[in-house]
């Protein structure tokens, strides 16, 4: 079964990590995962632009030492950009020492954020505790599966469209696995979050509305 909508007893549970932005408003939170990549990053960019909508990107340290451009031209554009980890590993049963020192090495390639967000979205409540005052800790409330080989555009656009609601924090990917789906489906999946009157804000430290 895909659980697609985080459920309650998770934001209860693990209350200094955010799964949506508390707000009155009809404001979306679009983030994309694991970039940047060498020419799908540049495409996202081209598409969130024709909407006029602004996005955040967790990235790893690895990728964005090696598509350093492409980290330029996120950051140009006006969008944010969190901590993914250098290296896109569960870090769950990571020691101490290695899980600070992948978040630390990503920090070499990445602008200064203090948003992360851990591979996978695995965090033991104990790492929770060795970061959480020099990071903000974003999961998602919507998981739109983007990165199954056996999604559907038709199975996509439901996972997004059926869940979206004031505050939502919706992942996509910026890889090779969700590519081919994306390019198929996002812009008509924005396209329709915008004609149902939702607006598309950045996260920013503490998940703060800007």
């Amino acid at each position: 079964m895909k659980l697609v909508k985080t459920p309650p007893f998770l934001r209860f549970l693990f209350k200094s990590i955010y799964f949506k932005v508390k707000t009155e408003s009809k404001n979306i939170y679009l983030t994309f995962d694991d970039g940047p990549s060498k020419e799908f990053t540049s495409w996202i960019l081209r598409s969130l632009d024709s909407l006029d909508i602004k996005a955040t990107f967790f990235c790893t340290g690895i990728n964005a030492r090696n598509h350093p451009i492409a980290i330029k031209e996120i950051i140009a554009k006006g969008h944010h950009i969190g901590n993914h980890g250098h290296i896109h590993k569960n870090s769950f049963f990571m020691s101490k020492n290695n899980f600070l020192k992948n978040i630390e090495k990503a920090e070499d390639y990445l602008p200064q954020t203090k948003l992360y967000r851990p591979p996978y979205g695995k965090i033991a409540p104990w790492q929770i505790k060795w970061i959480k005052n020099r990071y903000d800790i974003v999961l998602w409330d919507i998981l739109s599966y983007d990165f199954s080989s056996k999604i559907s555009s038709k199975e996509l656009e439901k996972n997004i469209l059926e869940n979206a609601e004031n505050g939502s924090i919706i992942v996509f990917h910026d890889n090779k696995q969700s590519e081919k789906i994306l390019k198929k489906s996002l812009i008509t999946i924005l396209q329709k979050l915008k004609n149902e009157g939702f607006k598309f804000k950045l996260l920013s430290s503490n998940a703060k509305e800007i």
